[in-house]
């Protein structure tokens, strides 16, 4: 069980720090003839605090609860493994409502994730001073990669999810006792391949 967790980790580690030391523009064709602009400081223009807001957010929470890098590394994890078109859409972040089930409640994520409140505190930090500008999915992709980068030692699709799928979360995630070929599988059913 500990060994399937290491090596997701290590794979989204490696993605992440990929994608960190990667040019700072790249043309990518995703599905079909769609294709995707994914750069660093996308909001150079737009809001230009962003990144050094959200950087100074997990800098803090990671200086009060150390294991919070993990944490918020894990939440992106588990927003993009459901739903892998469009996956890495913030659909993690939505509360359950009388009307709505979402994903927060499905079992592995019940009781098990956390860091909602830094996301909280960083939305909410950005929407005073750039409203309606920084995507909560940007936030979360950008939040897992300074984890990467201040635990361990962008991309950018745009929107923020408005609908969430408790079932798609139970049946997309890896369970803990999942094989090694199951996790390469599951890698490479969203899009990342392990070599």
């Amino acid at each position: 069980m500990a060994m399937g967790i290491t090596i997701c980790f290590m794979m989204l580690i490696k993605l992440v720090t990929a994608v960190a030391e990667t040019p700072t523009t790249l043309n990518k064709t995703c599905v079909g003839d769609i294709s995707v602009l994914l750069q660093f400081d996308v909001y150079q223009e737009s809001c230009p605090v962003a990144e050094p807001i959200i950087l100074s957010w997990v800098q803090s929470a990671i200086s009060e609860e150390p294991r919070m890098a993990a944490s918020l590394l894990r939440l992106h994890f588990h927003d993009c493994f459901v739903n892998a078109s469009p996956g890495c859409d913030a659909s993690v972040l939505l509360d359950d409502t009388d009307n709505f089930v979402g994903e927060k409640t499905a079992p592995p994520n019940l009781n098990s994730l956390r860091g909602f409140e830094v996301i909280d505190a960083i939305k909410s930090d950005l929407e005073s001073v750039c409203p309606q500008t920084v995507s909560c999915a940007d936030i979360l992709a950008i939040v897992a990669r300074d984890s990467v980068l201040l635990g361990g030692k962008s991309r950018r699709e745009g929107g923020t999810a408005l609908t969430a799928s408790k079932a798609a979360a139970t049946n997309s995630l890896p369970a803990p006792n999942s094989s090694v070929a199951t996790l390469v599988a599951n890698f490479q059913n969203v899009g990342t391949h392990t070599k």
